[in-house]
Order: C-alpha cells, then sequence, then structure tokens
C-alpha cells in the first residue's frame, strides 16, 4: 500500500476566508489606519500652508470712539464715582 500524504492544510486568508473560518483580520486593519493618519497629517499639513498663505499684513487700527461711546464712558466714570449709602 502507498502512504498517503496529508491532506492539504488551508494556510491563506484567502482559503481560509473562503472554508467560512472566522478570521480576525487586524493587519488589514493597522493598514487602513496607518493609511488614514497619514493622509489626515497630509491633509493638515496641506490647511496649514494654507492658511500661511492666506495671512495678510497687520491688522487695521481700531476706528477711534464715537461720540456717544465718549458720552456713556463719562456717564459711567460719574456713576463708578458715586457712594451710595442706604
Amino acid at each position: 500500500m502507498a502512504a498517503r500524504s496529508p491532506p492539504r492544510v488551508a494556510l491563506v486568508y484567502a482559503d481560509l476566508k473562503k472554508a467560512g473560518v472566522p478570521l480576525l483580520a487586524y493587519g488589514n486593519f493597522l493598514t487602513v489606519t496607518v493609511n488614514f493618519l497619514i493622509l489626515a497629517f497630509l491633509i493638515f499639513m496641506l490647511v496649514r500652508q494654507i492658511n500661511k498663505l492666506k495671512r495678510n499684513g497687520p491688522p487695521e487700527p481700531a476706528a477711534p470712539p464715537s461720540q456717544e461711546l465718549m458720552v456713556l464712558k463719562d456717564i459711567r466714570d460719574e456713576l463708578a464715582g458715586r457712594r451710595v449709602s442706604i
């Protein structure tokens, strides 16, 4: 009698998946995660550089206070200077 060779053992992911063996494909998960992090970093750097290019010169000086604002400040200062006793 001839010796029988052992049956072929499926060790390839595709063969195991086809056979219905439940697998945890952590390698695929890690690949997708690393690809996402690389892409997110590149987009971050792109947006950062665009924002640097958009920066304008120094901001414009504030407009001088209006007459109404000056009057209101005077009223506030006068009221703050009074001491009300009850």
